[in-house]
């Protein structure tokens, strides 16, 4: 799994940004059934000249889905959208639908995997408590969690769990959604000559998570790139860890706590 991803929630012009993504040097797409959007990656990906196999894509499937035999067929369904023979990461979107539910579902993607059409089963959004709804029902862990992650809320007791049971964490919003107007933020990005957005994705990186930065302006989907030839310092991370605000600190539905 490359370490930096490209986002494309809320993305109209999902095709044309991936491509230039792809120019850019990136090869991890996330997206999701919710955002109307698999095709277009799809499109993005045949029309890129790159290997399928040097592309990694996540989808997701919201609660709404949720069920066994729901769950089966939305994978069939996101395959034929791609054009894909399988997909490299599959997330349960989010944990509203229950236990019961949140199940089932695992149990489906489990098997997809099972058949080749899922290379890798993960969740979002999911909180101490899902992930030990799986470890209780004897399912292996999931390799990913995806939440929201960055200075202002990070998440921590969530985070500490998936390191120690060897679940990667993917960091959506880890840009705030683009309120990045912090003193502190900006002092450090002048302190190393970068650019607020730099500085976010750089400290997710070295935190050891996966950042997914998302964007439609080219210069912008370049720019979040340009993050791996430098490193933030010990007094830079100190005061970036400094600005958690906990729960208080998110700027997305950030369902953790669900029931």
């Amino acid at each position: 799994m490359p370490v930096l991803g490209f986002g494309v929630y809320a993305n109209y012009n999902t095709k044309e940004s991936c491509l230039e993504a792809f120019k850019a040097g990136y090869r991890h797409v996330d997206t999701a059934q919710a955002y109307k959007s698999e095709a277009h990656v799809g499109d993005a990906v045949h029309e890129s000249n790159l290997r399928r196999e040097d592309i990694f894509v996540t989808t997701k499937c919201v609660s709404k889905t949720h069920g066994y035999e729901s769950t089966l067929k939305g994978v069939d369904a996101s395959l034929e959208r791609f054009r894909f023979k399988y997909i490299d990461l599959w997330l349960i979107h989010d944990p509203f639908s229950g236990k019961e539910k949140r199940l089932a579902t695992y149990r489906a993607l489990q098997e997809a995997k099972q058949d080749g059409k899922i290379r890798n089963v993960g969740v979002s959004n999911y909180g101490v408590h899902h992930l030990e709804e799986l470890k209780a029902a004897g399912y292996h862990m999931p390799a990913v969690n995806q939440i929201e992650l960055h200075p202002f809320c990070q998440q921590k007791p969530i985070v500490e769990y998936c390191r120690s049971h060897s679940i990667v964490v993917q960091a959506y919003s880890p840009l705030r959604r683009g309120k990045l107007d912090d003193p502190t933020l900006s002092k450090i990005a002048e302190r190393n000559n970068r650019t607020t957005a730099q500085i976010m994705i750089r400290w997710s990186l070295q935190k050891g998570f996966v950042p997914l930065p998302k964007s439609e302006k080219t210069e912008r989907i370049f720019g979040n790139t340009d993050v791996f030839d430098w490193s933030l310092s010990k007094q830079d991370m100190e005061e970036l860890d400094g600005l958690d605000k906990g729960k208080d600190g998110a700027v997305t539905w950030n369902p953790v706590h669900a029931p």
